[in-house]
C-alpha cells in the first residue's frame, strides 16, 4: 500500500483495484496508518483521497519505512501492482472543454456502452495473413480458434483431454475450416512444416517440461513461422500448485528465452499485457517466438 501511495494520491476503491484486495481490506490499513500519520487524506467531492504523509511523518517513522523498503526488492508481485495502477490512473475521468476534453476519461466506457467490448480486438484480427494455417495448442473448449477461425485459411484446434475436446467440437461446429484433434502437446497429431503459426495460450504453466512441447511446435512450423505464448507473468502465488495444478508460477522474460533457445527458438517479443483493473489473477503477457 505505501509504495504505491508514494507514488500517487489515491482512493480506496482505486487501491484495492491495484493490490486485488477488499476495499474493507484498504480502509482499516488506511484508518491505522492515518492515525498515525503515516499518510494523509483529503477530501474531493464525495471521494476521499490518501497519500504517503512526506510532510508530516515523524522522523522514526520514515527511517521505519524507508528500511523496510529498501529491504522489500523487486518483488514479482510489485510489478503486477504497479501494472494495475497505471490502468487505475488512466481510467479516471477528466474534465476540459470539448467533447472529448469532457469524456476524455469516460470514452473508453462511452465506447464500450455504445459498440461493446470485443469490437477492436476482433477487428485486428483482420491483419492476420489470410492464407495462414493455425494451430491452437491446449485448445481448450476452442476459445481462441473460435476467435480466429473467420479470418484464417484453416485452424486446428489441439488437445489432449477428452471433455475439452468434445466441447471444442461442439463450440467448433459451424466453422467448416476447423479441424479438432486429439492429441499430446509434447508429440503433436502434425505434420511437418504444417503450420505458419501456433498460439499457446495459458498452458505451459501446467507443462512439467515447456521446452518439449516448444520443441514439437517448432516442427510443425513453416520454414518463416512463430509462436504465440500467453501466459502469466513470474509470480509468488505458490498456492496455485496444489489449488490449480499448476506445475510453474508463471514465466518471466529471462526463463522464457532460456526456453525457447532450449528448443532451438527466438524469443523476438516479450510483454506484458494491460491487466483488467477487475481481474484477481496474476499478471499476463504475449511472447513471440521465431524458427
Amino acid at each position: 500500500m505505501l509504495r504505491l501511495l508514494e507514488r500517487d494520491e489515491l482512493a480506496v476503491g482505486e487501491l484495492a483495484s491495484a493490490l486485488q484486495l477488499p476495499q474493507s481490506t484498504m480502509s482499516r490499513h488506511l484508518k491505522a496508518l492515518h492515525e498515525v500519520a503515516i499518510v494523509s487524506k483529503r477530501s474531493e467531492g464525495t471521494a476521499t483521497l490518501y497519500r504517503f504523509a512526506r510532510e508530516t511523518i515523524s522522523a522514526d517513522a520514515r527511517a521505519a519505512w524507508e528500511l523496510l523498503r529498501a529491504s522489500l526488492g523487486e518483488q514479482g508481485s510489485f510489478a503486477d501492482d504497479d501494472r494495475r495502477l497505471i490502468e487505475v490512473i488512466a481510467s479516471r475521468n477528466t474534465d476540459s472543454k470539448g467533447f472529448f476534453g469532457r469524456v476524455g476519461g469516460e470514452w473508453s466506457g462511452l465506447r464500450r456502452s455504445l459498440f461493446g467490448e470485443r469490437f477492436d480486438s476482433e477487428a485486428l484480427l483482420s491483419l492476420l495473413p489470410a492464407e495462414w494455417a493455425v494451430a491452437d495448442l491446449g485448445c481448450g473448449t476452442g476459445d481462441i480458434s473460435a476467435e480466429i477461425a473467420p479470418f484464417l485459411r484453416k485452424v486446428v484446434a489441439i488437445d489432449r483431454e477428452p471433455a475439452m475436446i468434445e466441447a471444442a467440437r461442439k463450440r467448433l461446429r459451424d466453422h467448416a475450416n476447423v479441424e479438432v484433434r486429439k492429441g499430446s502437446l509434447e508429440e503433436l497429431p502434425a505434420t511437418a512444416g504444417e503450420f505458419d503459426a501456433c498460439v499457446i495460450s495459458l498452458v505451459l504453466h501446467h507443462v512439467p517440461a515447456p521446452a518439449k512441447v516448444l520443441v514439437a511446435a517448432r516442427k510443425a512450423l513453416a520454414k518463416h513461422g512463430s509462436i504465440i505464448v500467453i501466459d502469466m507473468v513470474a509470480h509468488a502465488r505458490s498456492e496455485y500448485r496444489t489449488a490449480m495444478g499448476h506445475e510453474h508460477l508463471g514465466f518471466s522474460q529471462t526463463v522464457l528465452a532460456e526456453l525457447a533457445s532450449e528448443a532451438k527458438l527466438k524469443l523476438a517479443l516479450y510483454r506484458p499485457l494491460r491487466p483488467a483493473i477487475d481481474a484477481r489473477g496474476p499478471g499476463l503477457f504475449v511472447a513471440r517466438l521465431m524458427k
